[in-house]
């Protein structure tokens, strides 16, 4: 019920060739601008990846039970709003905002679930429903206007640091840890493995699908309202309209990682290496003067790619 180990040299090679990709994309922008390898400007990239990659490791949990989120960019966006608004506007102060904030995502993750597992829904219908209901909400909490006038030790959160390290890249290393000791020591990490690998047998074998659905989508919820967040936290403001597009960035990081969008295969390293990548070329593009709408155009052949790639390792195995 595993996936398959780590030692099979298969699985090897293709977590191998993820990094080789990442390389090979450092070393084009290394050659194309003087800028790329400063310090200043790595860390840069470490700052602008840690947000999408907090998102996408809770998209890792649904893809493995070869599931799919639509709704985190909407997500993020209500979870910026309504920290900020209930920091700001009702006085629950940059915790208490925050906190209830959380809460409200992981609940309305967790319908995404009840929605795929009562409603009989597939994924991609329940969460692209998700994701125009929660942009809606976003629209009639802020009434279309930004949330301004945040307090410091909110904005501490995407702009402070400690140790001279970035507080997003610091959130980001401690929730990939828990993220990769949850999915490879846990007997919830083995179930979601097997709910996307053989959803019948883990079913036979006394293990309910349903309940590891709703857990993940759930975490999805959970990790998507913190990136908004951060995201606010970042702008000093709640943008009705932020994080527009996002859930793109954060399907093709896991998926440009190795993780199989049929299920049961990846690892959260690989997702961070595949986050790396997006974060990556959007700098290297930034800094080589590329404009904005050919970045979408090359991150969307990129993600063709890579999952051309998962496809055709789908019928190797």
């Amino acid at each position: 019920m595993r996936p398959n180990p780590p030692s099979k040299v298969g699985d090897v090679l293709r977590r191998f060739s993820v990094f080789i990709i990442l390389l090979i994309i450092c070393l084009i922008f290394a050659l194309g601008s003087g800028e790329f390898l400063t310090a200043s400007n790595l860390l840069n990239v470490a700052l602008q990846t840690s947000i999408i990659a907090i998102v996408a490791i809770g998209m890792t949990f649904t893809i493995l039970t070869a599931g799919i989120d639509l709704s985190v960019g909407s997500l993020m966006a209500l979870g910026g709003a309504l920290a900020a608004g209930l920091a700001v506007r009702q006085g629950l102060g940059t915790f208490g905002g925050i906190g209830v904030s959380l809460l409200i995502g992981l609940a309305l993750g967790a319908i995404n679930g009840l929605l795929i597992i009562k409603g009989g829904m597939p994924p991609f219908v329940a969460t692209l429903a998700m994701m125009a209901v929660a942009r809606g909400l976003t629209l009639v909490y802020t009434q279309g206007r930004p949330i301004a006038g945040i307090e410091k030790d909110f904005v501490f959160w995407g702009t402070g640091r400690l140790l001279g390290i970035p507080m997003p890249v610091i959130l980001l290393a401690i929730i990939a840890t828990i993220a990769h000791v949850v999915l490879r020591y846990t007997r919830f990490g083995l179930y979601v493995y097997a709910t996307g690998g053989n959803e019948e047998t883990t079913h036979l074998a006394g293990v309910s699908p349903d309940r590891i659905k709703l857990a993940v989508y759930a975490i999805s919820g959970l990790t998507a309202t913190l990136g908004g967040v951060l995201l606010t936290a970042r702008l000093w403001s709640a943008q009705p309209n932020a994080a527009v597009g996002w859930e793109l960035d954060a399907i093709a990081a896991p998926v440009l990682g190795g993780i199989s969008l049929f299920g049961g295969v990846g690892s959260i390293g690989g997702t961070l290496v595949g986050a790396f990548i997006i974060g990556v070329l959007s700098n290297g593009l930034n800094l080589l003067g590329i404009p904005s709408y050919y970045q979408q155009v090359i991150k969307g052949v990129v993600f063709i790619l890579a999952v051309m790639l998962d496809l055709f390792t789908k019928r190797r195995r």
